[in-house]
C-alpha cells in the first residue's frame, strides 16, 4: 500500500464529483451517526466478515474527524451487492475462452463477482490459519503488509490473482464509501459531507449558469423523505428488525 494517505485519495476520488457543483464547505466537525445496529449479512460468512470488516477499516480508515468505511456500513453494500445481481455476474460475458488478457481487455477471469470474493476470501482463511493470526487479530502495521502483498499479485488464491482480488476489494469499498445510502453504504451521507458533496437534488436548474458559487446545502438522498429518513432498497435489508 502506497505511504499517501488513503483518506487522501478517496478524499480526491469523490471531491471530483463534486467540484462540478460548485465550491462547498467543509464541516469543521462531522456529525455524529446515529447508533449502529447490527448488520444482518446475507452473503458473507463469519469467517468473511471478520476479513473484510477490518480490510476496509484499513482501506479507508477513521480520524479524528470523520467516521471511516467501516463505521459507514461499507461492508454491508459490498454483502448485498455480492447477493444481488452484480455477485451473480447477471451482465458478465461468461463463454470464453478464459485466457489471460492484456490490461487494455480488462477482467478476463471465469468467476462472477460472488464467485471471486469467496473463492479469494477461502483461500485468505486458510492461509491466515496457516500463519497462525487471524486478519483482525494483527496490528494495524501487520495488515498493511498483507494487503500491500495482496495487492502486489504475490499470492494465487485458489486461483484468483491476488491483485485482481485486492482491485474488487478496493473498488468496492470505494464504491460503497461514496454511494448513495440506499444502497446499505456511506451511513449518514458522511462521506457526502466529508467532501461537500450535495448529493442526489432534484434539479440543479436555477444554479446550472452560475460558477465558483458556494454551494451550502445538505446532502440529500435518492430515497430521502421529508423528515430527512433515508429509507434503504427494499431488496437491500441493510439491518436487522
Amino acid at each position: 500500500m502506497s505511504r499517501l494517505s488513503r483518506r487522501d485519495v478517496v478524499t480526491a476520488t469523490g471531491a471530483a464529483a463534486a467540484a462540478a457543483l460548485g465550491s462547498a464547505p467543509r464541516e469543521a466537525a462531522a456529525q455524529q451517526p446515529r447508533a449502529t445496529q447490527p448488520t444482518t449479512y446475507l452473503f458473507f460468512n463469519a469467517d468473511e466478515v471478520a476479513f473484510v470488516e477490518a480490510a476496509i477499516a484499513r482501506l479507508i480508515p477513521a480520524d479524528e474527524q470523520w467516521p471511516g468505511a467501516l463505521e459507514t456500513g461499507v461492508a454491508n453494500f459490498i454483502d448485498k451487492e455480492l447477493n444481488g445481481a452484480w455477485g451473480a455476474g447477471e451482465r458478465l460475458y461468461r463463454s470464453g475462452p478464459w485466457q489471460p488478457g492484456t490490461p487494455s481487455q480488462g477482467y478476463q477471469l471465469p468467476f462472477t463477482p460472488a464467485e471471486l470474493f469467496r473463492t479469494a476470501l477461502a483461500a485468505v482463511t486458510k492461509d491466515l490459519a496457516q500463519a497462525g493470526t487471524p486478519f483482525a487479530k494483527m496490528t494495524a502495521e501487520q495488515q498493511d503488509a498483507y494487503l500491500s502483498r495482496l495487492e502486489a499479485g504475490t499470492k494465487d488464491l485458489g486461483g484468483v490473482p491476488s491483485d485482481i482480488f485486492f482491485a474488487h476489494l478496493w473498488d468496492a469499498t470505494v464504491e460503497g464509501f461514496f454511494s448513495d445510502p440506499v444502497y446499505g453504504g456511506n451511513r449518514d451521507m458522511a462521506a457526502w459531507k466529508m467532501i461537500g458533496f450535495p448529493g442526489a437534488y432534484a434539479s440543479y436548474y436555477d444554479l446550472v449558469d452560475q460558477h465558483g458559487l458556494r454551494l451550502d446545502r445538505a446532502p440529500t438522498s435518492l430515497a430521502e423523505d421529508s423528515h430527512g429518513h433515508v429509507h434503504v432498497a427494499p431488496g437491500i435489508p441493510a439491518r436487522q428488525r
